[in-house]
């Protein structure tokens, strides 16, 4: 991958060149907008001015309510702003007033998410997904951490960045904020109301659903029960492989005599492999109802499941270039339009005891703070660390009540309207167990689920079936918002870690640098201590032996490092730590395929005095290396293929140096035997509702289902999942499943029966075989018959789509908003991790959402890149003016003194105190 080639952002001619390329781009923006979306909306036309009425003021000076003294806003030629203020109330007003500017809609999408309010934006269609979100109860939750858990310190700031927005929407309507508005008020006369500092602490649940852990794991072993035998679940979730990827952290225990993690102590016993609910083991395909439900919400969001994750890494100065650490991260999210991201430097002139913070980074739009980044002593990253917090309660319910221990207790009720743009508002009732809000309340199919699930004995009378409940720490009113104004303020690891005690939910692996050369390494978050059972799946709500302790693992007890003699610090959703850990975290961890590549190449690099560099550590972040085709092509490559097309194809593999480059049609054609591989052997196996949507095959019925197609006795079955959430999706996980019975060439999941023309499957090479006869044909059908044409950027696609209506709206209107597509390299697993769902097909559905290279003490020397770019205005010049360079693999230069700030600053807004 390039260094950053990019001319230094405070030359003459680079904002020359900047500014011309902006001012072109967006006047071709506005005339192709013009072309299409006149006629959207009953004939409506919108004039330039529609479009530029929303444009951020940028230059000159505005006054702003609340402000104590002027603030300036200093914007590069990609319009990242840098705020300097006198006081921490004036910096986070100036930061709520900034990013309203830039991402108001954005914002406002996101509270009414949240909020469970959707419908009142969008119409009757969000009814559903509004219902099952005030189930949950975000916005309650956030509500009682502002009310009563929340420092006083945070609640002021959050008053202050809630008044700079307020500030910014005062007097202003819908199309002066911004063009979705304009689109919006054609078939709705919706306006925004004020923000509160509420709204920004109920984004923090958004973020933690999408990062929950293992609940779709939970629930696609229960509906596996309906096809696949006990055993045959084991073989499909195996053991994380310790032997040959290595956790996080790389010794330690809780010392018995601290009851504190000591990072040099010897483990004891631990708690092996833990025990398996004996009550749940096979809960019916019911629970397929529960899966569709929970899919419209990540869809918001992103997809979630153990493929998706993150990367970072922090090396000690002792193997760098610079003699000072070194840190990346790059978080891997859903592709969204604008990015979730939004950078911002907040800068006070003079640090005081009234004015704290001189930090830059990424930034959540709606949130005060910054979230990932540095401040002038150290640098922080975030992974997801994938901790069990979730858990699935069956519950026998009845009119009165639930039964728990033998007694009937009665729900906890709440009512909630829901206001529908349009039509008339839906009221709904929820009820909580004492494990947690009954969820499938919403779903008609669920009220009888467990209906047929095989229970023992000892379970109470199934009646209409069970109800299911969700357990979820970020259900719990917590301090995570402390957290990130802490983190901001941090000096040293001391105090790194006393702002870490406090992100409670999500949970996430932090890894640290400071400017005195120490790294470090902190796994935070609430997480569970269960009675019984491991989290793998659904336990008996009724059965008081199950259920969560009272209190957490206690945070002096989860794992950290601090300055480990190796040198350096990866974490990419591997495990924390080996299984003789005391406390069960989670049984469902990535399998380390990234985070093993990632320690090799450092390894590689370092072994003999090599040294790191700034350039190195970008590089690594590009890396599309596939370690699943290196176990798999020298096995294809034995397999002798008389037809001649399919052994075109195969030649394409002879001398490949398994990385997915764009470019590269052995990237292609492996990816497309991959697909097939897996769909053979396992996901013609798995039960409809783990299956793609439009994936329809015959197979043999489950006694009293489905009519039975009378010439080969089989019921055709056709899948019902999102098929960017089916199974197999391609991820480590399947890169284990398939390794661990690679040499067993005669393995049941090898064998396929003979289905009408398509001969019977024996054995391991015969499915190879026809899954490379498969995939050319396939690819075929793609890209045409010359395989010198093909190429894997062509399968692999990213399109950027706006959220909302560039999703949901007219096809004319998402054109408009929408951007792409764009070729990449990568794929699953690999390090430049741009994901996508096997089961599904080969367009890209998570991404590094952003990259970052922190070079610690010579903070000016950093870079960083987003996946769009900071204004989230349709046609705005910096909507997407990062992307080409984030393909590319470039970083921008990431300016952050006073001096490097001001040579890279094109546009200086003044805000001022009203006079």
């Amino acid at each position: 991958m390039p260094a950053n080639t990019t001319a230094p952002s405070g030359s003459s001619d680079a904002k020359k060149s900047g500014r011309k390329k902006g001012r072109r781009a967006r006047l071709l923006v506005i005339v192709l907008v013009l072309a299409l979306v006149a006629g959207v909306g009953y004939g409506a036309f919108w004039s330039v001015s529609t479009v530029r009425a929303s444009y951020p003021q940028t230059t000159g000076s505005l006054e702003l309510a609340g402000l104590t003294g002027n603030v300036d806003v200093k914007r590069d030629d990609h319009g990242i702003p840098q705020i300097y203020a006198d006081s921490d109330s004036d910096l986070f007003r100036a930061q709520g007033f900034v990013q309203a500017q830039d991402r108001f809609w954005e914002m406002d999408v996101r509270r009414h998410m949240t909020s469970g309010r959707l419908s009142e934006m969008f119409g009757s269609g969000q009814v559903e997904t509004d219902a099952f979100l005030r189930t949950l109860g975000w916005r309650q939750v956030a509500q009682k951490e502002y009310d009563e858990v929340l420092s006083p310190d945070t609640k002021k700031n959050l008053r202050a960045y809630a008044e700079g927005v307020n500030a910014y929407l005062e007097g202003k309507d819908g199309k002066d904020i911004s063009v979705e508005y304009a689109a919006l008020g054609l078939t709705n006369d919706y306006r925004p109301s004020e923000w509160t500092p509420v709204d920004s602490v109920a984004w923090l649940k958004a973020m933690a659903w999408d990062l929950r852990g293992n609940m779709q794991d939970e629930i696609d072993r229960s509906l596996m029960t309906s096809r696949l035998g006990e055993k045959q679940i084991e073989d499909l979730y195996p053991a994380y492989p310790y032997k040959k990827n290595k956790p996080i952290v790389g010794q330690g225990a809780v010392d018995p005599v601290t009851g504190k993690f000591d990072q040099d102590a010897e483990p004891s016993d631990g708690i092996g492999s833990g025990t398996v609910q004996d009550a749940t083991e096979g809960l019916n395909t019911q629970l397929s109802a529960l899966s569709d439900t929970l899919d419209e919400i990540p869809a918001l969001l992103g997809p979630n499941g153990t493929g998706i994750g993150s990367n970072s890494w922090v090396v000690s100065g002792e193997y760098t270039t610079t003699a000072k650490p070194l840190l990346a991260n790059d978080p891997h999210l859903a592709p969204m339009l604008p990015s979730l991201w939004y950078q911002m430097g907040l800068h006070c002139r003079q640090l005081s005891d009234t004015c704290r913070y001189d930090t830059a980074g990424y930034t959540f739009s709606g949130m005060p703070g910054v979230i990932i980044g540095h401040n002038r002593d150290i640098a922080w990253g975030f992974t997801n660390l994938g901790a069990d917090v979730t858990d699935l309660f069956l519950e026998k319910v009845s009119s009165d009540g639930y039964q728990y221990d033998g007694k009937t207790e009665p729900f906890v009720t709440r009512e909630e309207t829901i206001k529908v743009a349009g039509g008339r508002s839906r009221k709904i009732t929820v009820r909580e167990t004492n494990n947690g809000p009954l969820v499938s309340d919403r779903s008609g199919e669920l009220e009888k689920v467990g209906r047929r699930a095989p229970v023992t004995t000892f379970a109470p009378d199934r009646g209409d079936g069970y109800g299911v409940s969700l357990k979820w720490t970020a259900l719990r009113a917590g301090k995570s918002m402390d957290a990130v104004f802490e983190l901001n303020r941090a000096k040293d690891f001391t105090t790194f870690r006393k702002a870490a005690s406090h992100f409670e939910v999500p949970a996430q692996n932090l890894v640290y640098a400071d400017t005195e050369g120490h790294i470090g390494y902190q796994a935070p978050g609430t997480i569970p201590v269960r009675l019984q059972g491991d989290g793998t799946l659904p336990s008996p709500g009724w059965n008081p032996k199950y259920g969560w302790a009272k209190e957490p693992v206690p945070f002096d007890e989860l794992p950290y490092e601090y300055d480990p003699e190796r040198g350096y610090i990866v974490t990419a959703n591997q495990a924390v730590i080996d299984d003789d850990y005391e406390h069960l975290l989670t049984k469902d961890w990535g399998y380390g395929a990234r985070s093993q590549r990632i320690n090799d190449l450092i390894e590689s690099k370092i072994k003999d005095g090599g040294k790191i560099s700034t350039d190195d550590m970008q590089k690594l972040q590009m890396d599309n290396y596939s370690t699943i085709a290196a176990e798999l092509v020298p096995k294809l490559l034995r397999i002798g293929i008389s037809d001649r097309s399919v052994r075109e194809a195969q030649k394409l593999l002879e001398g490949w140096d398994y990385t997915q480059e764009p470019d590269s049609a052995a990237a292609a054609y492996f990816n497309g035997v991959w697909r097939n591989i897996l769909k053979l052997a396992f996901g013609d196996k798995l039960p409809k509702e783990m299956r793609a949507k439009g994936d329809c095959i015959y197979v043999e019925p489950i006694a009293g289902t489905g009519p039975v197609d009378e010439q080969d006795e089989l019921v055709r079955e056709c899948g019902q999942r999102d098929p960017d959430a089916a199974q197999p999706d391609g991820g480590d996980r399947w890169y284990e499943v398939v390794d661990s019975i690679l040499d067993d060439t005669g393995n049941a999941w090898w064998k396929v029966p003979a289905k009408g023309r398509e001969a019977a499957i024996d054995s391991r090479d015969e499915l190879f075989a026809r899954a490379m006869k498969d995939a050319r044909w396939e690819l075929t059908a793609e890209m045409g018959k010359d395989v010198s044409s093909w190429s894997w950027g062509r399968l692999h696609q990213l399109t950027l789509r706006n959220q909302t209506l560039g999703t949901e709206g007219p096809g004319l209107l998402q054109r408009a908003l929408n951007r792409g597509p764009w070729h990449l390299g990568g794929g699953e697993a690999a390090v430049n991790a741009t994901g996508w769902n096997a089961a599904g097909g080969y367009d890209v559905i998570w991404v590094p959402s952003m990259r970052m290279v922190v070079n610690v003490g010579d903070w000016d020397k950093s870079r960083w890149i987003n996946l769009t770019g900071a204004s989230g205005h349709a046609f705005s010049a910096h909507y997407t003016d990062q992307t080409e360079k984030w393909v590319d693999g470039e970083l921008l230069d990431w300016s952050f003194g006073t001096n490097a700030v001001g040579q890279s600053t094109v546009d200086t807004l003044t805000l001022t105190k009203p006079s």
